[in-house]
């Protein structure tokens, strides 16, 4: 840290801590002065480089608990979406590279194992921890690690994905020793929605109770009245006879789970002793934490929605640093969510459905004013699109708003539960591409590629605002099935962006610019780089054309033949993977319709793609101007060989 006032001087404990073997030195009564420090460590080094701020400030104690209790890495904590994890990655030995969170080169933004020792499985997307520890468990018992703890950190909106119920309903099937932390905020990044939500919030359970059932069990195992193979009968007699008395089900103990809580999540020395009191039980158990996003910041627990990832803000004020939009395009997704209500009001067959994100998609704009038609199903992607399905079954136009790599989790629905029936749903498909800052396990790479596959499926990318809001009307017009329509994140390229709704004719392209030996064939916003290029190439005296095909799928035949017949090679740039993409499905047309002009892809390769600005991105995959000049320069000086 660079100024006087932050220096590690100033954090007297954690400058101390470099590993969690240093912060088992401290006596646990010290532990809440550790818990400030980070507090402090984190509240200092977001205001500058932003990052998902409240849930971390959430979760300080259990991590503390966790790394103060447990023998990392060698016991294993396996955290979910990772959200929460900064304090973590702190304590464990990347302090002084946190100002380089989220950054180029830098820190990842979630939990990676490629990082770190301690970051035991990847955890970028909900309700897969329990399921990934599961595993974990298992393997310590089949290769004799049997004193291996393994631990899984799981929020209450994640519980409630399928995957986590999946998880929860396998984890007595076979002996294991999983001690699942359920860290409940009442929060998702929006408000918690579902059953399960409302659930855990009535849910209590009697310390004294299970101290006495414990006690009783050890009991009865020393005198060999019960044993291992007789635990889950035993302990389904004690969960109907809890039932009976408390008038209360208990929904993890029904699934042979030991379930104990809940607790307060921010007194870290209970924390501790409740750590040490299970960590050596056997069987599979639950812990119940109650705690607050955006504990120890005002203006985190006042608006913990606002505050899950704020951007810059004044650390001492809390009054964040808000961008100037005066005269600028306005984000996607705000154009898709006016244009959502704009459709929904001309057409009263209209729904939206999003998973957790109304606010990230901006399906709360439709919410707020037309809430009977607006369903937010929960980290539940698989589900969103079934649902959409079943909807759209009965003469429903709904609308399915999910981010790219998120929609990844829903490909066998869209496949069975739309796309066999043709049915009529739109997936709005925001976060499209590289998305920047939030990495490998966020960028919406491949939905060109696992879309365009699917027969039946019209597949869509708008260059601008205006393109959006007709692509958006044309697809809930009768007569249309399943269409994918993907945006990227951020702001478009237009200020005036209410134009008139009008139809598109399906499958055409459009050609911005004539000339020259190379065409360049580009699909989405990424055409604004190609712009730029052909600006750059035309102050060398170099012409190229310019083609938007708008749809990857169908293809535009009649352009592609104008191509092919008048240019003598083609680039093709997307925002996505060069494997399967816009690109293949170029070179595959070509292909076969016997033509042998030679293509040039343009795009992201294949590899997994990290962290930085989208800037940074941009250049490092070659679909930045500079990139896309560069190839027709190439393609022109092997011409002039010739």
């Amino acid at each position: 840290m660079s100024d006087d006032k932050y220096t590690l001087e100033h954090f007297p404990l954690l400058s101390a801590i470099d590993s969690p073997a240093d912060l088992k030195k401290l006596p646990v009564e010290q532990l809440p002065a550790v818990c400030d420090e980070l507090r402090r460590f984190m509240i200092h080094h977001l205001s500058t480089n932003p990052g998902h701020f409240a849930s971390s400030m959430g979760a300080v104690e259990i991590i503390v608990a966790l790394h103060y209790v447990f023998n990392t890495p060698d016991d294993r904590i396996v955290w979910d979406v990772g959200h929460q994890a900064y304090a973590h990655k702190i304590l464990t030995g990347r302090r002084d590279r946190f100002a380089f969170n989220r950054k180029a080169g830098g820190l990842s933004g979630f939990p990676i194992p490629t990082e770190s020792e301690y970051d035991t499985f990847t955890a970028g997307h909900a309700s897969n921890s329990i399921s990934a520890a599961l595993g974990m468990a298992m393997a310590a018992q089949l290769s004799g690690e049997c004193e291996r703890k393994v631990v899984a950190v799981i929020g209450d909106a994640s519980i409630s994905g399928g995957l986590a119920f999946e998880g929860l309903n396998n984890v007595s099937n076979n002996p294991n020793n999983l001690l699942i932390i359920l860290n409940d905020n009442e929060m998702s990044i929006d408000e918690r929605v579902g059953a399960l939500g409302e659930y855990m919030s009535r849910l209590t359970t009697s310390k004294s109770y299970n101290n006495l059932r414990y006690k009783a069990y050890n009991f009865l195992r020393r005198h060999n009245v019960i044993n291992d193979n007789r635990k889950g009968l035993i302990m389904r007699f004690n969960n109907s006879l809890k039932s009976l008395l408390t008038g209360q089900q208990n929904i993890f103990e029904g699934l042979n789970i030991r379930y104990f809580g809940p607790f307060d999540g921010h007194d870290v020395v209970k924390l501790v002793k409740l750590f040490n009191d299970i960590k050596d039980m056997r069987g599979p158990r639950l812990v119940h934490l109650h705690t607050v996003k955006g504990k120890g910041y005002a203006a985190a627990e006042a608006d913990p929605t606002t505050w899950h990832a704020p951007g810059c803000y004044d650390e001492a004020t809390g009054e964040r640093v808000r961008e100037d939009s005066t005269n600028k395009p306005p984000k996607f997704q705000a154009v898709m969510g006016n244009t959502l209500l704009e459709l929904a009001r001309a057409n009263d067959k209209i729904v939206a459905i999003t998973a957790a994100m109304p606010g990230g998609t901006s399906v709360d704009i439709m919410q707020h004013a037309m809430p009977e038609r607006t369903f937010d199903v929960g980290i539940s992607e698989g589900h969103a699109v079934t649902f959409a399905g079943g909807l759209a079954r009965e003469g429903l136009r709904p609308f399915c708003c999910i981010y790219s790599s998120f929609l990844q989790r829903a490909y066998d629905q869209i496949i069975h539960d739309v796309a066999i029936l043709g049915l009529p749903v739109t997936l709005c498909i925001d976060r499209a591409g590289l998305v920047g800052e939030d990495g490998v396990t966020h960028h919406g790479l491949f939905d060109l590629a696992y879309l365009r596959c699917i027969p039946g499926m019209t597949v869509a990318a708008p260059r601008d605002e205006h393109w959006l809001r007709r692509l958006m009307y044309t697809s809930q017009l009768d007569g249309q099935g399943p269409w994918a329509i993907r945006y990227p994140r951020g702001r478009g390229s237009l200020v005036d962006w209410q134009c008139p709704l009008e139809p598109v004719t399906i499958g055409k392209g459009e050609c911005l610019a004539r000339g020259g030996n190379v065409a360049i064939l580009s699909v989405g916003p990424i055409a604004t780089q190609v712009t730029a290029a052909l600006a750059t190439l035309k102050q060398r005296g170099i012409t190229a054309a310019h083609y938007d095909m708008v749809f990857v799928k169908p293809l535009d035949d009649e352009l592609l033949r104008e191509v092919a017949r008048d240019y003598r090679a083609v680039v093709t740039i997307e925002d996505g993977t060069t494997t399967g993409g816009f690109g293949t499905a170029v070179t595959d047309w070509l292909a076969e319709h016997h033509f042998g002009t030679p293509v040039t892809k343009l795009g992201v390769p294949d590899c997994f793609v990290h962290q930085g600005t989208p800037a940074q991105l941009y250049k490092q995959c070659g679909i930045d101007a500079d990139s896309i000049a560069e190839a027709v320069i190439k393609l022109n000086s092997q011409f002039d060989k010739e």
